[in-house]
């Protein structure tokens, strides 16, 4: 409340400020214009009467409407009863203005105060609140009009960014699943002939992984949970593969089981690993996956003692879409380092989400 306060006293002072020197102008045109009407210019004193009066009747029409605009909810009315109420505080400033400027004359002056005995002076102030009045409804209807529809493009442009990350996010989806399918289905196939019974569980597992993306195809992160049982599936398909060359080791924070990662992150890294770092390793093969907490964020490490990163390295479509993934996701508040030395691995650094 006091926020409140404090932000409509700075509103009422720069209002009465700006208009202040509308009201200075707006006497200035009145001077000009009857000094043009009289064929001389109006004496010094009846000048300045003029100006005062002007900025007077300025103030105390638009500290009406204002006062009208924050206590009275004008939003709540129909558009021509609004206008109906803006033109009554029009007149009631108008003959606020016009007494209190012959109130300060007679105190001036020191002369006799009557009040509510100036006609003439309303019909001719009548006029020229009738236009400014109406020039200033038009142009802040017209500004109003202007920022609704500025407000309602912007709202569209962050829509459309929306909808347009969204669905690369699917493209890359729907690119990465493939790729994987192309890979467990060779190694099924090599499998039904020897052992029918490892290809059908490999199978299975398959199914697991393809209802798992299925049935989540709108949703951009997972839980820890979630994606490492994924990922446990992937190994243990590939663990049929690849029999007693690899040991496989995870360790995941406890207090990271709940919080959330992008869906599909870790899974191509390890597809990634397999394929370049490990495929020719013929014993003693080694890759581990660990998920902890450093400093408020989540540190995911793939790594692997397979064949190291080259110097040179020509990304394969398992690298680049988990850099495009992390980009829209992220912007620029990740990193995603390939390290190897003192040992290889892939290390992926994101902000810690709560529980979704």
């Amino acid at each position: 409340m006091k926020r409140e306060r404090g932000y409509f006293q700075n509103s009422f002072w720069y209002h009465n400020k700006r208009n202040s020197i509308v009201g200075i102008g707006v006497g200035i045109i009145i001077v000009i214009i009857k000094s043009t009407f009289n064929n001389h210019l109006l004496p010094l004193q009846r000048a300045v009467f003029t100006v005062m009066f002007s900025v007077l009747i300025t103030l105390s029409i638009t500290n009406s409407v204002l006062f009208y605009a924050r206590f009275l909810k004008p939003q709540k009315l129909s558009v021509w009863k609004f206008i109906l109420v803006y033109y009554i505080c029009n007149l009631l400033g108008m003959f606020i203005g016009v007494e209190l400027s012959y109130l300060i004359i007679s105190l001036i002056f020191q002369t006799s105060y009557i009040p509510l005995s100036h006609v003439g002076e309303y019909k001719f102030t009548f006029i020229i609140v009738l236009i400014v009045g109406t020039v200033i409804y038009v142009y802040n209807a017209q500004k109003e009009g202007m920022k609704a529809r500025l407000r309602q493009k912007e709202l569209d442009l962050t829509k459309m960014m929306q909808l347009k990350t969204q669905a690369e996010l699917q493209t890359l989806q729907s690119k990465i699943n493939p790729h994987f399918l192309y890979n467990s289905l060779n190694s099924i196939a090599s499998l039904i002939h020897e052992d029918a019974d490892k290809a059908e569980d490999m199978t299975l597992k398959l199914s697991k992984l393809f209802r798992y993306s299925i049935n989540s195809q709108q949703e951009n992160m997972a839980s820890v949970k979630d994606e490492m049982e994924i990922v446990n599936t992937y190994l243990d398909i590939e663990k049929v593969r690849f029999g007693d060359r690899l040991k496989f080791n995870t360790y995941i924070d406890p207090a990271l089981a709940g919080k959330h990662i992008p869906r599909f992150l870790i899974q191509p890294l390890v597809e990634n690993a397999l394929k370049h770092g490990l495929n020719n390793t013929a014993q003693n093969g080694i890759l581990a996956i660990t998920l902890k907490q450093e400093d408020g964020r989540i540190i995911i490490e793939v790594e692997d003692n397979g064949a190291p990163f080259p110097t040179e390295l020509n990304m394969g479509y398992g690298l680049q879409s988990t850099y495009d993934k992390l980009k829209l996701l992220y912007a620029d508040d990740y990193e995603m380092q390939l390290i190897n030395t003192p040992r290889k691995y892939i290390c992926i650094n994101l902000p810690l989400h709560s529980n979704l």
